[in-house]
């Protein structure tokens, strides 16, 4: 059995981990959040490592307070940025596999087709993505066998979420606004973490990768809230607007449609479809 820690492990990727780490049984899945170990501390991140042999570590850790992060650069960079290096340089030292998981916000607003894992232009506009731009040249800079997975728009029956909001507001409100100039893929954080799961399968002493995950489908926030109001029979009346009326701290990427090809020929599986991944996480909070 192969041991592996997961940082992150309270968050909505994390969670959906120990989900369905037990239909893995050829893994040993430790995981940790801040409490158990702090990954911005570089000698706690070795001493952690040294308490077992790990084949691999997943860091679903991340600063993901878009809006805050624009006043709080420092705090963002710890995390996203120089934690992700020291996990990496720990890694390395001991011949650890590293499976970091990114986002689409390290792509600025240029885009208009879906987006390919090695395109160089990734230019983010705002802290967040720059953060985690960051994060990601560190780790393929400091440790030989890595995989990084870019998802976009994750919500799951944890924490906090659109899916839940739009279903509070729903309830709560006779009518809400949401932005349809903004268009990307949703994504079941359980079908993410099964495409990671998969990924430990594939990690070699030599793989180097960049790869895409959001579930197929494409769709604009406007049209992702109707669809939960839609399935969960509430009468709330969602009406469209354009970004620039909903102004926010951190531009968001108007086109964050992720080309997912190369994750689905490297591990031989099919993407299910936003709305049929949004049907079963509703299920799961009824």
């Amino acid at each position: 059995m192969k041991n592996i820690l997961v940082t992150g492990g309270n968050g909505q990727l994390g969670s959906s981990l120990k989900v369905i780490s037990k239909d893995y049984s050829d893994y040993k899945l430790f995981f940790t959040d801040y409490e158990e170990l702090d990954i911005t501390s570089q000698k706690a991140t070795s001493n952690y490592l040294d308490t077992q042999e790990f084949f691999a570590i997943i860091n679903c850790a991340a600063y993901t307070a878009v809006d805050k992060a624009e006043n709080d650069y420092d705090k963002a960079e710890l995390l996203n940025s120089i934690a992700p290096k020291y996990l990496a340089i720990e890694a390395e030292k001991r011949g650890i596999g590293l499976i970091h998981i990114s986002t689409d916000y390290v792509f600025g607003n240029t885009k208009n087709t879906p987006i390919q894992p090695l395109d160089k232009d990734t230019n983010p506009n705002s802290a967040y993505g720059k953060t985690k731009l960051e994060g990601e040249k560190n780790i393929q800079e400091n440790v030989s066998s890595y995989i990084i997975i870019r998802t976009a728009w994750l919500y799951s029956e944890f924490g906090g979420n659109f899916v839940k909001t739009m279903i509070r507001l729903g309830k709560e409100k006779e009518s809400i606004n949401v932005v349809y100039d903004q268009v990307g893929s949703p994504t079941f954080a359980y079908d993410l973490a099964i495409s990671i799961m998969e990924c430990l399968n594939h990690l070699t002493p030599e793989t180097k990768m960049i790869l895409h995950y959001t579930n197929e489908g494409v769709c604009s926030w406007y049209d992702f809230a109707k669809k939960i109001m839609e399935l969960e029979g509430i009468n709330c009346k969602v009406n469209p607007i354009l970004s620039k009326e909903y102004p926010s701290p951190a531009p968001r990427p108007s086109y964050s449609v992720l080309d997912k090809q190369p994750l689905k020929d490297y591990l031989s599986i099919e993407i299910p479809h936003w709305e049929d991944s949004l049907k079963k996480c509703l299920k799961r909070l009824t």
